[in-house]
């Protein structure tokens, strides 16, 4: 395992976009939209490949391409709860989003 991520679950939550968040193996995530405002679809899911940094201790930069194009890359800050989220869409509109992440507890 190159990551604490690896098998646990997020709730994100940006305010126009609520998300979960899985880290199902060091290079892949899915995640679920559970809220997703004007910019998805709610209940939309999608595994993706990620590209996951440490940038240090509880604070990781990740990565990925989705299906339709769009790109998003998170600083997530797991020891505060905070996620800043960057996302282009294939209109090539950009989005840059404040917001906090928790575990989620089975």
């Amino acid at each position: 395992m190159k990551n604490k991520l690896t098998g646990n679950r997020y709730k994100m939550d940006l305010d126009v976009l609520k998300t979960e968040l899985y880290f199902e193996t060091d290079e892949s995530m899915v995640f679920t939209v559970i809220e997703g405002g004007s910019l998805t679809e709610k209940d939309y899911s999608e595994r993706v490949e990620t590209t996951i940094a440490e940038i240090r201790p509880q604070v990781y930069m990740v990565a990925w391409k989705e299906i339709s194009g769009a790109t998003v890359t998170h600083v997530e800050d797991h020891e505060n709860g905070i996620i800043y989220s960057n996302a282009t869409l294939p209109d090539g509109s950009f989005y840059t989003m404040k917001g906090t992440i928790s575990p989620v507890q089975d």
